[in-house]
């Protein structure tokens, strides 16, 4: 590519499964963007394993040593400022943050739900769509705004519901499209294609 790669922080708190995806899809030399470093909360965090793999930059910013998560996600903040990301994306990332981290960072952070918000927002979005009794539940990618999971969407796919699914097995078809889904959704963030809505 002509244009130089955006540079991409990805916060994560557990398996890191999207994680892998967007290693190995940025993997690609003419993909826009690319992970610099991978944040995690969570010093168990499975997720480190891909980073480690790939040799990437690993920080974990443990939330139990700070007495408030305004004390968190100040260190999270500076800390995410030091390395200077162009993108910030939560996957997987466990912590609901504070409305002044969200507005310092605003425009910049992506997030993934595996449900097509505004349905379904916030915990166990799979049983929510069994419980609904829905045809199809999927998931989305969007802004990080204050309101949890209510930011902009920015691509979103489908997943049909089939008789006789579980939550665990709608989750497991819906995960497959989520690998698929943060890449489009990064690629068209990387160049421009998705901005944050001004106003």
């Amino acid at each position: 590519m002509s244009a130089a790669r955006k540079k991409v922080a990805v916060l994560i708190s557990g398996t890191g499964s999207n994680l892998k995806a967007l290693i190995d899809a940025s993997a690609d030399s003419d993909c826009p963007y690319v992970i610099d470093h991978v944040i995690t909360n969570r010093p168990d965090a499975p997720g480190l394993i891909y980073a480690e793999g790939a040799g990437l930059a690993r920080t974990v910013i443990n939330h139990k040593e700070f007495a408030s998560r305004e004390q968190f996600d100040g260190i999270l903040d500076g800390f995410l400022k030091s390395i200077s990301p162009d993108i910030v994306a939560l996957a997987g990332f466990m912590r609901i943050l504070t409305e002044r981290f969200i507005h310092e960072w605003q425009g910049k952070m992506t997030n993934i739900h595996p449900s097509l918000l505004p349905a379904f927002k916030g915990l166990k979005p799979q049983q929510q769509a069994l419980d609904a009794g829905v045809a199809e539940a999927g998931c989305t990618v969007h802004w990080v705004t204050p309101g949890v999971d209510e930011g902009p969407i920015i691509a979103q796919m489908r997943v049909p519901v089939i008789a006789g699914d579980t939550a665990e097995t709608l989750s497991a078809r819906i995960l497959e499209k989520e690998h698929k889904l943060y890449h489009k959704a990064l690629k068209m963030v990387a160049r421009g294609e998705a901005v944050f809505p001004a106003g």
